[in-house]
């Protein structure tokens, strides 16, 4: 079988594909310092991480409206951010497809979404999906629990919510649960990475 030569020195068959997983390396890595962002919420208002004078950090989620992964998740980043936004770690998502390829996705349909579930944190507009390539996201949803320390936004866990998509009540692992808790206790975070389960994000088509 003919060997391809990927990334350097990484040599791979031709018929592996490269995991959403492995896909990470052109992002964001734990320990990262993170870039602010400024997008626009479904209340038309741009919002940024700077905004947020008093918060410890953030658990920014790479959601959707289209995607059953991104829909089985929805009550669970509602819950997050029902959890840990009073603790110093509000929830912002954000959509990171093209919407000319999901019509779905478009903002109007955020805006639409957000209103019937009441969402309690903003629901931010990638449109040019420069902040999703920054961070790396490949999947909806995609998490990333963000801190604050010393004046700099640093990258704590990349990855899933928790280990079962399909039912929340049996759940064995809460990956971003545990991220936080550990952050408000002073404690290095155990798992700082792991494979985010969802669809892949839907990419503008170059021209």
């Amino acid at each position: 079988m003919k060997m391809k030569h990927l990334f350097g020195g990484l040599f791979i068959t031709g018929a592996l594909a490269l995991s959403s997983f492995t896909l990470l390396t052109d992002g964001y890595k734990a320990g990262d310092k993170a870039a602010d962002f400024k997008l626009k919420n479904v209340d038309g208002k741009m919002v940024s991480m700077a905004d947020y004078k008093t918060a410890k950090g953030f658990i920014l989620a790479f959601t959707c409206n289209h995607c059953p992964f991104a829909k089985m998740y929805e009550q669970r980043i509602m819950d997050l951010d029902k959890k840990y936004a009073s603790k110093g770690y509000p929830v912002i998502a954000i959509s990171p497809n093209d919407p000319v390829t999901v019509p779905e996705d478009s903002y109007d349909n955020m805006v639409a979404l957000a209103k019937e579930k009441k969402y309690s944190f903003p629901y931010l507009i990638d449109e040019t999906q420069s902040v999703t390539k920054t961070f790396g996201a490949t999947n909806t949803p995609h998490l990333y629990v963000v801190a604050k320390e010393n004046g700099n936004l640093i990258v704590k866990y990349i990855g899933a919510i928790d280990d079962n998509a399909q039912d929340a009540s049996k759940t064995t692992k809460h990956y971003v649960e545990d991220a936080v808790d550990a952050l408000l206790a002073g404690k290095p975070v155990a798992v700082a990475q792991t494979k985010a389960i969802g669809c892949s994000i839907k990419w503008k088509k170059s021209t």
